[in-house]
């Protein structure tokens, strides 16, 4: 079968890999065309675009490259019927895979299929109306996306979260000891408070201050940071110089929540990494103008957490700190309990058995790909 692929981000690109990888054991004769980056190039095919020259966020930054979103827009819509696939697949990245699976429903008789639901629970709820109309079928790695999309009569199938595969496949091949651990970084014995401060540069600007004044209330413990892709460790340089010192480790992030007493994290999919290694943690997320942000959220946002974890377990097991709510004495605080409150952390670990519960077991790229060649033999 012919697959042709749209990942537009960094993310997407790594669960876009680990679906052609199991395609490819569904399908020997798998042939690939995507939008993509390097871990999907290194499954085979043809990659017509890499991401990073799609990839813009932030309301300025999309502004100012309109010109060359469109010219991406239009140039994928083009290929996808010059190729003809069986199948096209569309991995997260809504405000531009939207577009084409419009553009290719009314253009073409090919089927749509849409891995890792768009985030329309959240906001642009309006959004459903198009995921009807030019998506045939939805594969969600969201367990509440079920009910969700089912309130809107749309059938989805949840197959699983690639989270869960990917910290399951460390866990089952990580020797290293804890000791060995600090020695290969050139950190103390200090028990680790780990700091994910973000991905990108703004976000790290935003939130890793605030992490570093919060815990240097807590000098018995050493601060690490997990470096994030991209960011070239000379960029941490400046924060080095401020109220309490730490470290940067890179490329280690699952390493270093292996061997973490605690953690404060940024809120995205980290959030639930964090709670897979089972490490107590604050959700931190600093935004410029917080109180005006905090009303706006309250007024935009569809739903009553910002974190996958909460998300999931339908309640508060860990504490947002958003915005507004986002203050150094607020991080001090919370870090506090999950460091000095032993029942407090007994009741976030039992919050974490329920989310992995409600996960279910690995292997949501390979029961993916055998509901999308299946769905093809009948």
């Amino acid at each position: 079968m012919k697959y042709y692929i749209i990942a537009g981000e960094a993310s997407g690109d790594l669960h876009a890999s680990n679906l052609m990888r199991a395609l490819k054991a569904e399908d020997p004769q798998a042939a690939f065309r995507f939008f993509g980056g390097d871990l999907m190039a290194a499954q085979g095919g043809t990659c017509v675009k890499h991401y990073r020259e799609m990839a813009y966020m932030g309301f300025l930054p999309v502004l100012f490259h309109l010109r060359t979103i469109y010219a991406n827009l239009r140039f994928c819509k083009e290929d996808i019927l010059d190729y003809d696939p069986d199948v096209l697949i569309l991995v997260d990245y809504p405000g531009f895979n939207l577009a084409v699976a419009e553009y290719v429903k009314k253009h073409s008789l090919i089927p749509v299929y849409y891995y890792i639901s768009p985030k329309i629970w959240a906001w642009k709820e309006y959004r459903i109306k198009n995921i009807r109309r030019d998506v045939d079928r939805l594969f969600s790695i969201l367990p509440f996306e079920v009910d969700f999309y089912k309130r809107h009569g749309y059938a989805v199938d949840y197959v699983g979260n690639p989270c869960v595969d990917a910290v399951n496949r460390f866990l089952s091949s990580y020797r290293e000891t804890r000791g060995e651990f600090l020695m290969r970084n050139q950190l103390d014995e200090r028990p680790v408070i780990a700091l994910l401060a973000g991905s990108r540069k703004q976000e790290i600007a935003d939130n890793l201050p605030k992490m570093l004044a919060a815990a240097s209330a807590f000098p018995d413990y050493q601060l690490v940071l997990a470096g994030a892709p991209g960011i070239e460790n000379s960029y941490y340089a400046p924060y080095l110089s401020g109220v309490r010192k730490f470290s940067v480790v890179s490329g280690q992030t699952y390493a270093l929540l292996r061997h973490a007493s605690a953690a404060l994290v940024t809120s995205g999919t980290a959030t639930l990494e964090t709670a897979l290694f089972d490490v107590p943690q604050v959700v931190c997320y600093s935004m410029r103008a917080g109180r005006l942000m905090s009303f706006l959220r309250k007024m935009v946002l569809k739903v009553p957490f910002v974190s996958l974890v909460n998300l999931i377990a339908g309640r508060e097991v860990v504490k947002e700190l958003v915005a507004g709510d986002m203050t150094v004495a607020n991080v001090k605080n919370e870090l506090s309990r999950i460091l000095l409150d032993k029942h407090y952390c007994l009741e976030m670990h039992e919050g974490y058995a329920g989310i992995r519960k409600a996960l279910g077991e690995p292997g949501a790229s390979e029961r993916a790909a055998r509901l999308i060649h299946e769905s093809f033999k009948r």
